[in-house]
C-alpha cells in the first residue's frame, strides 16, 4: 500500500470523524421525533448522495441480497438503537457507551477478518474500556449529567444503556463485515452505500407507520433532519467506506477514537452540561484502551 493511498485514506477517515462528532448532539436536539421516523427521514436524505457518485451508471447501486442485508443491518439497526438510547438514557453516558464500537472492532476482528489474532493487550484494553463505560454509568456525580433524556427520570435509563451497547456492537460488526467482503473478493461500489440507506430508510418509515404515533415536524426539525442526513447519516457513511477500502484499517481505527472525545465535548456544549470528573476520566479511559487495543499486534 503506497503512502499516498494511506494519507488519502486517513484524510477521509478524519473527514468522517468530523461529521460523526455532531451525530449525538443532533440526535438529542431531535429527541422529540419518534426514533423510526427520525431514522427513516435521515437515511433517505443521506442516500441522495449516491446519485452523483453513481455518475449515471445505476449498476453501481446494485448489490447482492446478502450484501444488502449487511448494509441494512448496519445502517438501520445501529442508528435506531442509538437514537433510542439518546432518548431513554442520559445522552452523555449513552454516547460514551456507544463509542465502545472502536474497541468492538478490535475484539471481533479475529472472528471476522483473516490473519488477525487477539493478544493479551487487546484483552486488557477491553477491560479498561468496560471500566470506563461503567464509570460513566455508575459514577455520575452531578444531576446535570442526567439532563436531556426524557426516560431517565422514569427508570428507562437501563434500557437506554442496553440500546447504546447494542448500537456499538452493530456498528463494529458491520464495519468488519464490509471490510471482510472487500478482502474475500466480494467488494461493492461505495455508491451502493446509498442503496443501503434507501432500503434502511424505507424500512424505518414502515416501522414508524406501524408502531409510532404520527408526529408534526417544524421547519427547524426538517432543517436538522436534512443536516443529519447529509452529514453524519449520509456523507459520513460514504467517506467511512472509502477510507476502509483504501487504507489500513488499524490506522483508521486509531483515528476513529478521536470521535467519542469530539462528540462528547460537542454534546456537553450544546446541552449546557459541565465537564464532570467522571465523564472526563471515562473518556480518557475509553480512548486510552482503544489506542492500546489497536496498536497491539
Amino acid at each position: 500500500m503506497s503512502s499516498t493511498h494511506t494519507t488519502r485514506a486517513n484524510l477521509l477517515a478524519l473527514a468522517t470523524i468530523a461529521l460523526w462528532a455532531s451525530l449525538a448532539a443532533l440526535g438529542t436536539a431531535l429527541a422529540h421525533v419518534p426514533p423510526f421516523l427520525l431514522t427513516g427521514l435521515g437515511l433517505l436524505a443521506g442516500s441522495v448522495i449516491a446519485l452523483p457518485l453513481a455518475r449515471g451508471d445505476w449498476r453501481r447501486l446494485a448489490v447482492p441480497p446478502a450484501t444488502l442485508a449487511v448494509g441494512v443491518y448496519g445502517l438501520f439497526g445501529y442508528h435506531f438503537l442509538l437514537f433510542t438510547a439518546l432518548q431513554l438514557a442520559p445522552p452523555v453516558e449513552a454516547n460514551l457507551i456507544n463509542y465502545l464500537w472502536p474497541l468492538g472492532i478490535v475484539l471481533m476482528a479475529p472472528l471476522l477478518l483473516p490473519g488477525v489474532r487477539l493478544t493479551a493487550a487487546h484483552v486488557l484494553a477491553a477491560l479498561v474500556g468496560l471500566a470506563g463505560a461503567a464509570l460513566a454509568i455508575l459514577g455520575r456525580g452531578a444531576p446535570a449529567a442526567s439532563a436531556g433524556a426524557p426516560g431517565a427520570a422514569s427508570g428507562w435509563a437501563a434500557a437506554g444503556y442496553a440500546c447504546a451497547a447494542g448500537a456499538a456492537f452493530i456498528w463494529s460488526s458491520y464495519s468488519l463485515m464490509t471490510k471482510r467482503l472487500a478482502l474475500t473478493g466480494r467488494p461493492f461500489s461505495t455508491a451502493a452505500i446509498g442503496t443501503f440507506g434507501l432500503v434502511s430508510g424505507l424500512l424505518a418509515l414502515a416501522c414508524h407507520a406501524l408502531l409510532e404515533p404520527a408526529a408534526a415536524l417544524s421547519a427547524r426539525d426538517w432543517l436538522l433532519i436534512a443536516l443529519l442526513g447529509l452529514g453524519p447519516l449520509g456523507g459520513a457513511f460514504f467517506l467511512w467506506d472509502a477510507a476502509l477500502k483504501l487504507g489500513d484499517a488499524r490506522q483508521i481505527g486509531v483515528l476513529a477514537y478521536l470521535t467519542p472525545l469530539a462528540s462528547t465535548l460537542i454534546l456537553l456544549a450544546t446541552t449546557g452540561q459541565p465537564l464532570t470528573w467522571n465523564v472526563a476520566l471515562a473518556t480518557l479511559m475509553i480512548l486510552g484502551a482503544a489506542v492500546v487495543g489497536t496498536r497491539a499486534r
